[in-house]
């Protein structure tokens, strides 16, 4: 099956359809997408949108998070900080970006259960909190609605980035 943006994708195991690694310029890497609830979906030009959108963001999505993670960082700064020699030491928002990674893991694209938007979830490895690393969440791929440990929920019950 071809995709708009991504090219053809195959079916997994999980019942997902599944990109070939895409550049992503925003995260400058290149990362797999997931589909999840594509095939069966009767808007499957929302995900074209959402993926589209996401593709074509610059850096100024990301600055625009960084406050959000670094209240994440600082939240396990409170947490664990002390009791580990190796937490790094980040000086603020503009520099939370350099302890994290996205390399290795993927991108994926599904619909919030009650039938809404479509949002793209990325999956990062943070050095502040190496068990459950980040998720960064973008609602139709080109706003970042949610930053936090990864939980695979879509959403938060607030509306800021990062709810404690």
């Amino acid at each position: 099956m071809e995709i708009p943006g991504l090219g053809t994708v195959v079916e997994n195991e999980y019942e997902s359809l599944v990109s070939a690694p895409i550049p992503v310029p925003v995260l400058g890497v290149a990362l797999p997408f997931h589909l999840d609830g594509y095939t069966d979906d009767p808007a499957p030009d929302d995900f074209h949108a959402a993926i589209r959108a996401f593709l074509a963001l610059d850096g100024t999505a990301l600055e625009a998070a960084a406050p959000g993670v670094f209240d994440y960082y600082r939240h396990m700064g409170e947490v664990f900080g002390d009791e580990l020699d190796d937490f790094p030491r980040i000086a603020g928002p503009a520099e939370v970006w350099n302890d994290v990674s996205f390399a290795g893991h993927e991108v994926t694209v599904q619909r919030d259960h009650g039938g809404g938007s479509v949002y793209i979830s990325l999956e990062a490895e943070c050095e502040w909190e190496v068990e459950h690393g980040l998720q960064v969440v973008l609602r139709d791929g080109a706003r970042v609605t949610k930053v936090g440990p990864y939980d695979g929920h879509l959403t938060n019950d607030s509306d800021v980035l990062y709810e404690r």
